[in-house]
């Protein structure tokens, strides 16, 4: 088992040199240049100005050397600063992170929460009024877009405590942590997390429902029920854990796509998370920042798909890792 996860480790290294050389080269091929942002658009710029503006950045350097040191910078994490707000990248990622991260955490508990659950009821009574609600408000999360769903939420929200409290109801926008405020952090991130969750839960509920009616016609569960063992045990002894195989590779990649990809929900609850400052570092052409990003998300993949291949052996003690 170490030996694979220090081989799965190495191999990280050459699909992480791979996604820093395609965001590097793709950075420097969108119209624009920083110091022109930076400077403000017109024909009244000093071309002197926007010259020492790439002297200051490094970029009237060859595109090799910038490459160059934005590997070693990154192998010794160090991300650089950001050439829009002068501040270092890795202060700029730690202010947002905590926001993204609790707010995916959160979604991917609520969506396992509801998905597992209604996913195998729904493979149980196949066919039945249960299995067809359950699709019915599958296809519902799956068919509704993101921002009208968090659009709705917080209409409802301002509906339901204007008709107990007589007046309409939000949380704060302030961000606090939660070890310094549980209540006030819950109050801002409890209601995008029940929003995505149940937007993602759609997909591993479809998937759950499948994988559970593949398994209960495999021959070792005809056995099972032959031999006079409680359906409750069958289920969740022998059904349900060989199903969980491709839940868990689809959560993994949903949970390492929530870190960076809430982009519209983020706008819509007005959080200030890393999918925003995604946006507003490409918008501004802020080169080390978006680097920094994009890195960071790959790394973030990698470590998720490598946590899905230990749970493997743990799910199915058949499969085993040389």
């Amino acid at each position: 088992m170490y030996r694979y996860i220090l081989n799965r480790l190495l191999l990280a290294v050459p699909t992480l040199i791979g996604a820093a050389a395609l965001v590097f080269i793709l950075m420097r091929l969108i119209p624009g240049d920083i110091c022109v942002v930076r400077l403000g658009s017109g024909s009244s710029i000093n071309p002197a100005a926007v010259a020492n503006c790439h002297a200051q950045l490094g970029l009237d350097r060859s595109l090799l050397l910038q490459f160059v040191d934005f590997i070693v910078g990154f192998a010794s994490g160090d991300f650089g600063t950001s050439m829009w707000s002068g501040k270092p990248v890795s202060q700029e990622i730690a202010t947002r992170i905590p926001v993204s991260l609790e707010i995916a955490i959160l979604a991917t508990v609520v969506a396992v929460l509801i998905a597992i659950p209604l996913g195998t009821i729904s493979a149980l009574h196949q066919n039945s009024w249960l299995d067809h609600v359950v699709r019915t408000v599958a296809i519902a999360g799956i068919a509704t877009p993101s921002f009208w769903l968090g659009i709705m939420s917080i209409l409802i929200v301002l509906d339901v405590s204007h008709l107990l409290f007589g007046a309409p109801w939000m949380p704060p926008i302030n961000f606090v942590p939660f070890w310094e405020d549980p209540l006030h952090n819950l109050s801002i991130v409890i209601l995008p997390a029940l929003t995505i969750g149940y937007r993602y839960s759609a997909v591993t509920m479809r998937m759950t429902r499948s994988a559970m009616l593949e398994v209960l016609r495999e021959d070792y569960i005809r056995t099972a029920r032959a031999k006079g063992l409680l359906e409750q045990l069958i289920v969740n002894r022998h059904a349900l854990k060989n199903a969980m195989l491709p839940v868990v590779t689809l959560v993994g990649i949903e949970f390492a796509f929530l870190i960076g990809g809430l982009v519209v929900t983020e706008q819509v609850f007005n959080l200030n998370g890393i999918g925003r400052l995604f946006v507003l570092a490409v918008q501004n052409q802020d080169y080390t920042l978006t680097q920094a990003l994009v890195m960071l998300t790959v790394a973030i993949f990698v470590v998720t798909n490598l946590v899905v291949d230990v749970l493997y052996a743990w799910l199915d003690p058949r499969i085993r890792f040389a």
